[in-house]
């Protein structure tokens, strides 16, 4: 969805529910979709290449 259809969604539930945005956002684009009133923001890139980390609890 475009930044232009998402600022016409969030006006018409905005006072419904609580809204998210999501998908092919990133770093560049996080200001614009904010702009649009949406309540939360989901950004993948930041756990796409997150580091694992090899653990175990031994009791």
């Amino acid at each position: 969805m475009n930044v232009k259809n998402l600022k016409a969604g969030i006006k018409l539930t905005k006072k419904y529910y609580e809204t998210e945005a999501s998908g092919n956002i990133s770093f560049k684009t996080i200001k614009s979709i904010a702009a649009t009133g949406v309540d939360r923001i989901s950004i993948g890139s930041i756990t796409h290449s997150a580091p694992a980390v090899d653990f175990k609890l031994e009791i």
